[in-house]
């Protein structure tokens, strides 16, 4: 097992291109361990308060570990990406930042220190005392590389990325596009527990142990990420994801991936596909708030499909 550690700097990234340098090479079927940082990036710790925010750099928020080269992943493939563990951390935070959110500027900035244990995360001291969350930890950062140019980690893209999506939890086969020789991918931003759209910006932040499992696909040709995962309400479901600048074009452009996916795996022809997603499919907003782009997920329970 390939181990690669996100304390130190040199296997780091603060940025999408192609052009970045391989941090470490795997084959189709390796497994890899990472030590991936919160989304502060090791820059907020257990005893910060709201004043200790103005330390924070911002350019320096979801830095990824990698690239990773993938021998053997060529454009037109896809790269299969199965999140086999994730151990969370002791303690992670949340935020209220007046730069990002649904009612950005609307309040003060707060920063919330969570324990975590024993599956649930409460809250240190008085804000949302008596409130138990569930853990449900996944990756909010998941992505390969652009075909060209270079792109901030903030907003998601056409290669994943910054996608928030909480279907990206252990036990999920996340495929993405190859754009590039070797694939090169990366991960961050483990979360303890989000709701879909995650409103503020920030879900239960923290650092994680992560062990995943590579394979190359080949000639699957895909525009955009989509996934096969557990879920805890309706079993295994396979899922298309809308990546734009517009909610409205995020869900068709979901609903386009279904259908293709459907299509290709199931047999179904593109009117079947869109009667099925009315009847028995989920559309949601996985992430909201990480401007100018946003994800739109349509999940469709596997139990239901031709096998």
């Amino acid at each position: 097992m390939i181990v690669i550690d996100g304390r130190k700097e040199e296997n780091l990234h603060y940025k999408w291109s192609p052009n970045l340098r391989p941090i470490a090479n795997v084959r189709s079927g390796d497994e890899i361990y990472v030590i991936v940082p919160d989304s502060s990036t090791w820059q907020i710790k257990p005893d910060f308060t709201t004043e200790d925010l103005g330390k924070i750099d911002g350019s320096k928020f979801d830095a990824a570990v990698g690239p990773i080269f993938v021998d053997g992943a060529e454009p037109g493939d896809a790269l299969m990406v199965e999140i086999e563990d994730i151990e969370v951390s002791d303690w992670g935070w949340s935020a209220i930042l007046g730069f990002i959110g649904l009612l950005k500027g609307r309040f003060r900035d707060r920063l919330v220190i969570w324990s975590i244990s024993n599956g649930y995360a409460t809250t240190r001291g008085d804000f949302l005392k008596g409130i138990k969350v569930p853990i449900r930890p996944f990756l909010g950062v998941i992505g390969t590389a652009p075909r060209e140019g270079e792109f901030g980690m903030i907003p998601p893209q056409y290669f994943g990325g910054n996608m928030d999506n909480k279907l990206h939890g252990k036990g999920a086969r996340v495929y993405l596009p190859v754009n590039v020789k070797g694939a090169l991918l990366s991960i961050a931003d483990p979360h303890a527990s989000q709701g879909d759209g995650e409103v503020t910006g920030t879900a239960i932040e923290t650092q994680a142990n992560v062990r995943l499992r590579v394979e190359v696909v080949k000639g699957l040709n895909i525009r955009r990420p989509f996934t096969i995962a557990p879920t805890y309400e309706e079993g295994e479901v396979i899922a298309a994801m809308g990546i734009s600048n517009d909610l409205y074009e995020a869900a068709r452009q979901a609903i386009e991936d279904m259908l293709a996916l459907l299509g290709r795996f199931y047999g179904l022809s593109p009117e079947e596909g869109y009667v099925l997603s009315s009847v028995v499919g989920n559309l949601r907003i996985s992430e909201i708030v990480d401007e100018p782009n946003f994800v739109v997920t349509l999940s469709i329970p596997k139990r239901v499909l031709p096998q």
